[in-house]
């Protein structure tokens, strides 16, 4: 009686389910020989294989049992040809000492892209690699209204809903020629209470308009203003824009170009507003999608937990009465 070999995971994963030599199967023909006496040539014919791959099977199970007929692994049991990992810690101790690619090939006598090979696979392929990366600026202003941080976001206006909602990713565009429109928005450094509104452009009369009603919410609120930071948009390097700051007795703060993370409480207040308010829900257009936006900011402002003020809504810190919240209401 045959006994059953039970296939392992690997075995049922990278043998066809109806081949027939799995290791059940390569059980089955060497018993053949070895138990019925069958000739290596008929079982070969009964199995559609040769005599030599018989012959193969039969000497492992006689080595290794029926153990000895399960896939073995490709690898070769020796590589040669592989560099020793003491040399290849002799490379990385030299790359730490900030020799170059060339001077640790001549010291240890390894080709240059055997070097390269081993520096690329313990990422020390560029002498960079080597320096302590710089830590992302994080602060936070003192007291409301120190800084308020900035920033437009285009979005597509539609007619219909989009692909984002309704899970298409290829196709014509449902709302082609519906134009875009612009999601302005201002965050306070310290407290997290934002502004946001949608303007047809990006142009320096948006962005003034944005900042005057910006500025007259947070006053309502109590807050006032004193500066702003910005990215290095025309917009904001207009004349029209500089004029309205020194109106407001503003002081105008830029970002250093190409470090976008010095501006990061906006661009990351942009992505919460893009994922929890422009596309959190399907709205049927743009219009439905526009006057969601000051219910949305007034549940982020009031009611949101946010994470860096321990689990507290934005308006948390800003210490307003009961008093106050009648009058922000009425």
């Amino acid at each position: 009686m045959l006994r059953n070999v039970s296939d392992s995971p690997e075995d049922r994963m990278n043998v066809h389910k109806n081949a027939p030599l799995t290791p059940h199967g390569r059980e089955r023909m060497v018993r053949a020989v070895v138990d019925d006496g069958q000739t290596k040539a008929a079982v070969a014919r009964a199995f559609r294989t040769t005599a030599r791959t018989v012959s193969k099977w039969v000497e492992r199970f006689r080595q290794d049992g029926v153990e000895g007929l399960r896939d073995r692994s490709s690898r070769p049991h020796s590589l040669p040809s592989q560099t020793p990992l003491a040399t290849c810690d002799e490379v990385e101790s030299l790359r730490r000492d900030r020799c170059t690619q060339d001077q640790i090939a001549a010291h240890t006598g390894l080709s240059r892209t055997t070097v390269s090979r081993i520096l690329r696979k313990r990422g020390l392929s560029h002498l960079a690699c080597l320096e302590p990366k710089e830590p992302r600026p994080r602060y936070e202003r003192e007291t409301p209204g120190e800084i308020i941080h900035i920033d437009i976001k285009k979005l597509g206006r539609f007619s219909r809903p989009g692909h984002r909602t309704q899970g298409r990713t290829t196709g014509v565009c449902s709302s082609n020629g519906s134009g875009w429109e612009y999601v302005h928005v201002a965050i306070d450094d310290h407290s997290r209470v934002a502004y946001s509104d949608i303007f047809p452009n990006e142009k320096k009369e948006s962005a003034v308009a944005h900042l005057r009603a910006a500025v007259a919410y947070y006053k309502r609120l109590g807050v006032k203003v004193t500066r702003v930071m910005t990215d290095n948009g025309s917009c904001y390097r207009s004349k029209a824009f500089r004029d309205a700051c020194a109106e407001l007795g503003i002081k105008h703060i830029r970002t250093k170009p190409y470090t976008p993370q010095t501006n990061g409480k906006a661009e990351r207040f942009i992505q919460t507003t893009i994922r929890e308010w422009a596309y959190a829900m399907e709205y049927h257009s743009s219009d439905e999608r526009k006057a969601d936006l000051p219910g949305w900011l007034h549940r982020y402002n009031w009611h949101r937990p946010h994470a860096s003020l321990d689990k507290k809504p934005p308006i948390s810190r800003l210490g307003l009465t009961d008093n106050n919240l009648l009058k922000l209401h009425s």
